[in-house]
């Protein structure tokens, strides 16, 4: 199943203002921001063709075209999955900017998350701006995912 969230509100957009698109002139630019809550492929006991299905649901999600980017909640605690290292591989091909929210940092010491962080980063080929540590419980690192998150639409706005 996938979740679809209008978020406009909560980011400040879809102020019910239009702007005209600027290659056709009687196309409005529809503000509005949508958060699109895939499953999660780790925790599902699917089979192959339940997987492969999963996959061509994420594909379908990364070709739509004002898709701002993606952001990828991995438990920091585990070692990247062949799941992990297969969404990867779908999400470079599409091009599309990716965000790495590590999830549930507050289950690991500080310099283990460190650690764990760079092996993952490593493992996945992301780079270091495309990575963030984060706490649900403590808060760590909500306010950096958060402006990332913003930085994304805001490309995508422009």
């Amino acid at each position: 199943m996938m979740n679809v969230y209008d978020v406009s509100e909560d980011w400040g957009v879809g102020s019910g203002v239009r702007k005209q698109h600027p290659a056709h002139s009687r196309r409005p630019i529809h503000h509005t921001l949508y958060f699109l809550d895939l499953p999660g492929y780790g925790y599902a006991r699917a089979g192959k063709t339940e997987r492969a299905a999963f996959r061509r649901v994420v594909a379908h999600a990364l070709e739509r075209e004002r898709l701002a980017g993606v952001v990828w909640l991995l438990d920091i605690r585990h070692e990247a999955s062949a799941d992990d290292r297969a969404m990867q591989d779908v999400l470079a091909e599409s091009g599309t900017g990716v965000l790495a929210a590590l999830t549930k940092s507050d289950k690991l010491p500080r310099g283990q998350r460190l650690r764990r962080a760079r092996e993952l980063r490593a493992t996945l080929a992301l780079d270091e701006d495309q990575v963030v540590v984060t706490s649900a419980r403590t808060g760590e690192g909500i306010p950096e995912l958060q402006a990332a998150i913003e930085a994304l639409v805001k490309e995508v706005a422009r």
